[in-house]
């Protein structure tokens, strides 16, 4: 299960990852993450026995959080199934199959690479 983290200003320089994992003794990767001196955004992967977990314990620490459970979102009706996606996309997340795309969202990172280079504007990123 993917959790994307936002970390507001003020808890940016806290050990968050390290005291979480401690505290839950779960183990996760990191997918992908853009921190700075004021704010964060990390998408992480952790085993569904251990999600609720650790989602609770990064929101007592004031972090926000949001199950990816559907990264990216695809219209259908736009979709022309021009590959654009297949190409682009670092994780391998968009593949051919019957000459249509289709998506494995488990291995999205919201990375937005597929929606900055979809031709058609057809996919849009989950960032609730």
């Amino acid at each position: 299960m993917k959790l994307m983290l936002h970390v507001a200003p003020g808890i940016v320089r806290q050990p968050l990852i390290a005291s979480v994992i401690l505290e839950t003794e779960a183990l996760f990767n990191i997918e992908r993450a853009s921190i700075d001196a004021a704010s964060g955004e990390i998408v992480i992967e952790v085993s569904p026995d251990k999600c609720q977990e650790v989602k609770r314990a990064f929101e007592r620490r004031g972090v926000h959080v949001v199950m990816l459970e559907n990264p990216v979102v695809r219209d259908e009706e736009e979709c022309v199934h021009c590959g654009a996606c297949v190409s682009i996309c670092p994780t391998k997340t968009f593949r051919f199959e019957n000459w249509r795309v289709v998506a494995d969202s488990g291995k999205c990172i919201q990375c937005g690479a597929c929606v900055a280079g979809c031709p058609q504007r057809a996919l849009r990123l989950v960032l609730k």
